[in-house]
């Protein structure tokens, strides 16, 4: 497996303050989301998509065209990453502006669980696709929400200040928002079913 880290900016609500770049070892985009980096003076290793929305293609950065409408400039560059065997992908501009493409990223995010590790970042926190077990540190006294897409069964949480034990989570008929760590490490596990954790500041 390929460990390097890498970021991903799509063409959401950019960042208000970018994390440390140095830590990357590549940076890539989408096309709409090209002139947010320009403008902060990063250079890219490479942008993507149908380019309809740049006027003219920068000729100092790799430029990978990729013109299929029936997959999302996001699901495309994905493709790249996992053909190029990257795994860990911090993703930036996911979220905020239009919630269509917000609800789209997520269920994007759903095909590609098996494949690629995915943490989403903004400015109220981070997100992602949760495995059967996971323990996540340094979220004392934030606010942690349980979101299943659209069920997941058998939850089982330590750490939250309303903890679940063996318990069912279903969109639209229960889900577990603005829950609160009262712990510095939580552990969440279970049974079945595809389960999203947001993690506010």
């Amino acid at each position: 497996m390929n460990n390097q880290k890498v970021f991903l900016l799509l063409n959401g609500a950019p960042p208000s303050k970018l994390p440390n770049m140095a830590i990357y070892d590549v940076i890539c985009a989408t096309d709409g989301a090209y002139e947010f980096l320009k403008n902060n003076n990063i250079q890219p290793t490479f942008i993507s998509g149908d380019f309809d929305s740049l006027k003219s293609l920068p000729n100092d950065i790799k430029v990978i065209h990729t013109p299929d409408q029936d997959f999302t400039d996001f699901d495309k560059i994905l493709q790249i990453l996992y053909d190029k065997e990257y795994k860990n992908i911090d993703v930036y501009g996911a979220s905020g502006e239009e919630q269509d493409h917000f609800l789209g990223n997520l269920h994007t995010t759903i095909q590609w669980k098996d494949r690629l590790k995915l943490c989403f970042f903004d400015d109220f926190g981070r997100y992602f696709l949760a495995d059967p077990k996971v323990e996540i540190t340094n979220c004392k006294n934030h606010i942690v929400s349980l979101i299943p897409f659209p069920v997941v069964e058998g939850i089982i949480t330590k750490g939250l200040q309303y903890p679940l034990s063996k318990e069912n989570l279903s969109f639209g008929e229960r889900i577990g928002t603005r829950n609160k760590a009262t712990e510095n490490e939580i552990k969440i596990s279970f049974e079945s079913g595809n389960l999203f954790i947001f993690i506010n500041h």
